[in-house]
Formats: structure tokens, sequence, C-alpha cells
């Protein structure tokens, strides 16, 4: 019996103590929450979240447009700049090579079809006239693909920067929240289900 009665004891304490609306700081000190120091706080939150503006998407965008990276730098997304000229950089820098090594195969086989002699030199003599236009064939491809993939990398860009702009100003605070739980039965521990719909004015 004493045991039963110690256990109900230590189980009321627990809920006691649960109830209470106390936090504790990192000194280890309490402090109970009131009002003020909520609506304090409510104040904060509101100083930090940006003003709605319907055009700043249409914004971003447009500066990506018109010039790759400023989107992002509207947005105050400053270490995407680099990878945004990184791999517009390595596009163009694909379609360059890609540009010069058709074009040399080119006029190699050009001037060996006009009956000039092969440059020893050149590592494309050792190559037959059916090498040089399968050369030919494959890095002018490769040049389409590459003009192709930094056309898409710049277009990525300018989508980019319209959803971060978007994604800045969606309300994503505790004011409006929506939060199934599950709550366990404490006396027969079987479970609760509900829902709560928060709306803060």
């Amino acid at each position: 019996m004493k045991t039963n009665s110690f256990y109900i004891i230590l189980f009321l304490f627990f809920c006691v103590h649960y109830t209470f609306s106390q936090e504790e700081n990192n000194d280890g000190e309490l402090k109970v929450v009131t009002e003020e120091v909520a609506v304090k706080k409510k104040k904060k939150k509101n100083k930090k979240l940006r003003p709605y503006e319907p055009l700043a998407p249409a914004r971003a965008a447009f500066y990506s447009a018109i010039l790759p990276g400023l989107g992002q730098a509207y947005n105050g997304k400053y270490w995407k700049i680099p990878i945004v000229y990184g791999a517009l950089g390595a596009g163009v820098y694909f379609y360059k090579f890609n540009n010069d090594q058709y074009t040399e195969a080119r006029d190699f086989y050009k001037n060996r079809l006009a009956g000039l002699p092969d440059d020893i030199n050149n590592r494309l003599s050792v190559l037959s006239n059916e090498q040089l236009i399968d050369r030919q064939r494959r890095f002018k491809r490769d040049q389409e693909l590459s003009i192709l993939i930094t056309v898409g990398l710049y277009v990525l860009n300018i989508i980019d920067a319209n959803v971060t702009a978007h994604l800045q100003q969606f309300n994503v605070s505790k004011d409006l929240s929506f939060k199934p739980n599950i709550h366990f039965n404490e006396f027969d521990a079987t479970p609760s289900y509900g829902m709560s719909l928060n709306y803060s004015f």
C-alpha cells in the first residue's frame, strides 16, 4: 500500500510540475513567462519578417536575366553568385574547347582535300579522312550540346532567383500553424489523436 501511495504522489508531483508554465534559463534560474514577455517575443518575430512585395519574384528574375547572379544578390543569397558564374563559365569553356577542336579538324581536312601536304608536326596527320570526318562530327555535336547546357544553366539561374524570392515571402511563423499530434493517456496508455489549428492576430 505504501508503495502504491508513493507512486501516486510521485505521479502527481510530475503532473503538477508539468502544468506550470515556467522556463529554465541557461543559468539555472526559473522565470515565469508572462503575457508581457510573450508580446515582446511576438514583436521581435514581426520585425524579422520581410514586408510582402508582390513584384519581388518578377524583379529578381528580371535582374538575373539582365546579369546572371544579380537576382541572387537582390535576394541576399550572395553565396550563390560564384556557383552561377562557375556553372556558366564551365559551359562557355567547353563550348570554346569543342569549337577549337572542330575548327582544327575541319581546317586540316580541307587542306588535305585541297592537295596541300600534311604538317608532320600536327597530331592529326596520322588520322585518315574518315577519322577526320568522325572527329568533326563528334566535336560539332559536343559544341552544340555545350550551347544547350549553357543556355539551360542561364535559365536555371533566372528560375532560382524567382523561386528564392517567392520562398522568402512565404509565411512560416508559428502564428499560423497546423499541428497533428498523438497524446497518450497516462491512465490506460491508449493513444488519443487530435489536431490543432492556431491563428494569432
